[in-house]
């Protein structure tokens, strides 16, 4: 006994100091569409980035789960994600190139969004271990240590900071901070939309398939999986639109339905809700070992659907894809998940803020890192126990998710990314879609970095800091859909817009909300200066009328607020330097482009510190 316990414990240290060590500054827990997107922002900041990914690709849902077909954000390419969508068009051909389905303007081969978000991770601070797993984080100080496992050798990992960009905010679970799973009680959120009381229901996940055409005369049938049964799948040709009213007649077309996620090169995104291949899985809260028993029957729920779609409506010829996924199967590497647990954040992000952003007590959209233009989409189809509340035709326009939503309330040296941001249960029916989780991640990269360079935890940064540090990367903190980063006066109006000085106007579009600025258009006087008393609370009166704001009004209210005299030669020559040349005398009618760049010339309010509220820090 004694022998064996010797050599047990020397079996032990030669394991541990075989171990290899990395220190790194920043450690992003997931390559997904998040991870991807924080990690490439905060090593373009110049912090050293490590990344660790269970599976041999980049993207996560957006690829190694097949979702290539991106929801939302079309007109608003921010940062990132617009550097992503351009590098598919620079592959396929053009935008026309990647209109190949209906539910999308983007849509790509999985392989080849892998293959482009790996172009985009390539930078000296930045590495990134496949197919690595964690099986154990501590803290001790200021330092996180993590066990790894890189294809089987263990490796300790030290970091700064670490980023939660797990699939379902696995890390935020194993270290215990505070969240959410399903849906919220109305009295706790102020959401009328919500249930009276708090249920653990999730929304429907999915196990895609992504098919291919091998020519009319090929039969791909698959054989006939186990417990298949036709009438299960008795209503998937249904394509009438979920916002549409009783009134409207159905629209049956199996075609159609099969063209819902069309991808470049004859290939098919098989992801359909209505009796297809969505299936109700709760597994946030199991171990490893349960969710892969749990999600064979995910898998084999799909395989039936293809039997289905290949037997009974006639789709013989398309076959399951055999140059997309390095699986045995050839089927993804992951489940799509359309939720996962919801930190309990600094803020929550609520259905009320979104709907009415400057109405509301606090001013979160103030502190806005992320946006999105999606409806509030939640499939509930599968689970007869869900709530029939009708979600997607809540009306809301497009939005922002504030900064506070992906820092715990009270946790240091971990952000928060993915689809765990905190949110409503209804709210994260959008804030799920692709580019806003691509968003969220440039944004978590981009507040990790500024919290390292400045030796703070998350909580004690800067926000404006952190969004000047994604306006640079040409990402949006506003929604505005009328003002593109190519713009020369981008970043102005997306800042006096995150001041609430100007405000955008919302309007609850379909399936692509929007927010307008309205650049070109003049303002009248009271509402100029109802604007700016938001932001100034104690500035003399104006006696503002309804008359469109000129140049005079204009010199006198920025001279009021910024308690120096402010003439009109100024004004002309910052209109003529940073707009465009023209004559400006004081009766000329300001723009809101104008009002937005000679505001932020002489009174800077972005400068003005808030905190995770959106409230001013001003006395």
């Amino acid at each position: 006994m004694r022998g064996f316990l010797f050599a047990f414990l020397f079996f032990f240290a030669t394991i541990s100091v075989s171990a290899k060590e990395y220190e790194t500054q920043l450690l992003v827990i997931g390559g997904g569409a998040s991870g991807t997107t924080a990690a490439v922002q905060a090593s373009r900041m110049g912090v050293k980035t490590l990344v660790i990914e269970e599976t041999e690709w980049l993207g996560g849902m957006l690829t190694a789960a097949g979702v290539a077909a991106i929801d939302g954000n079309h007109q608003m390419p921010s940062g990132l994600w617009g550097e992503f969508r351009q590098k598919l068009y620079d592959y396929y051909g053009g935008p026309k190139a990647v209109e190949t389905g209906w539910v999308s303007n983007t849509l790509f081969e999985p392989s080849i969004g892998n293959k482009k978000l790996k172009e985009l991770a390539v930078n000296p601070n930045l590495t990134i271990w496949y197919k690595t797993e964690w099986t154990n984080i501590t803290r001790k100080g200021n330092k996180w240590t993590v066990e790894t496992y890189v294809k089987g050798k263990r490796t300790v990992v030290t970091a700064d900071l670490i980023i939660d960009a797990t699939e379902l905010g696995d890390v935020m679970g194993f270290l215990k901070i505070p969240y959410r799973v399903g849906m919220d009680s109305r009295f706790d959120t102020g959401e009328s939309f919500a249930p009276e009381k708090a249920n653990n229901i999730i929304q429907d996940l999915t196990y895609v398939v992504v098919l291919k055409d091998y020519g009319k005369d090929a039969d791909k049938t698959i054989a006939k999986p186990i417990g298949y049964d036709p009438k299960e799948f008795d209503c998937c040709c249904d394509v009438t639109d979920p916002s549409a009213d009783a009134s409207h007649k159905r629209s049956i077309d199996c075609k159609q339905m099969i063209t819902y996620g069309k991808l470049p090169n004859n290939k098919y995104m098989i992801n359909w809700p209505k009796c297809g291949n969505d299936i109700y899985l709760n597994i946030i809260e199991l171990s490893k070992k349960d969710r892969e028993a749990a999600l064979k029957e995910a898998k084999l729920h799909s395989l039936r659907f293809i039997y289905h779609l290949q037997t009974k409506l006639g789709f013989k010829h398309l076959g399951i894809a055999n140059d997309e996924f390095p699986t045995a199967d050839k089927l993804p590497m992951i489940a799509y998940h359309r939720e996962a647990r919801r930190l309990d954040g600094k803020v929550t992000l609520t259905v009320n803020d979104i709907a009415a952003p400057y109405q509301q007590k606090t001013n979160l959209y103030r502190t806005g890192i992320a946006i999105g233009d999606y409806p509030i989409d939640h499939h509930h189809l599968k689970n007869p126990e869900a709530p029939q509340i009708d979600f997607i035709n809540i009306k809301v326009p497009a939005y922002n998710i504030p900064l506070g939503s992906l820092i715990p309330k009270n946790a240091d040296g971990i952000i928060v990314a993915e689809k765990s941001v905190s949110v409503t249960n209804i709210v994260a029916g959008a804030s799920r879609l692709q580019p806003v989780v691509l968003t969220i991640g440039q944004a978590a990269g981009a507040l990790a970095a500024v919290a390292i360079k400045n030796n703070l935890q998350p909580a004690q940064v800067n926000i404006r800091e952190v969004q000047a540090a994604l306006l640079e990367s040409k990402a949006y903190i506003m929604p505005f859909i009328d003002v593109k980063p190519e713009d020369k006066n981008f970043v102005a109006m997306q800042k006096i817009g995150a001041t609430g000085i100007l405000k955008g106007t919302g309007i609850p579009y379909k399936w692509a909300n929007q927010t307008w600025f309205y650049p070109e258009q003049p303002i009248n006087e009271y509402t100029l200066v109802e604007g700016v008393k938001s932001f100034y609370p104690i500035i003399a009166d104006q006696s503002p009328s309804g008359k469109l704001a000129n140049a005079a009004f204009a010199a006198k209210l920025l001279s009021s607020v910024s308690k120096k005299k402010i003439d009109l030669s100024e004004i002309s020559k910052v209109i003529n330097e940073r707009i465009a040349k023209q004559e400006v005398n004081g009766e000329t009618v300001l723009s809101r482009r104008m009002l937005s760049v000679l505001i932020d010339q002489f009174l800077n309010p972005f400068a003005q510190e808030i905190d995770f509220n959106g409230l001013t820090k001003l006395k």
